[in-house]
């Protein structure tokens, strides 16, 4: 199920602005982006892509 990016930053317990910060970061990747600009999201790959990027920066 693909989630908007209101829908996954209420999930992930975030912001929606640091999910579109993340984004535009190149951190996460939307499943789809509808031809007006919106994201879609698939919220187990971004956990995933989260989790793979604290593992290579860890703080």
């Amino acid at each position: 199920m693909s989630l908007t990016s209101g829908e996954l930053a209420r999930q992930l317990g975030v912001s929606h602005s640091a999910i579109l910060k993340w984004a535009r970061e190149g951190l996460i990747t939307p499943e789809w982006t509808t031809p007006g600009g919106h994201h879609r999201w698939d919220a187990d790959k971004v956990r995933r892509e989260l989790r793979d990027q604290r593992q290579r920066d860890p703080e």
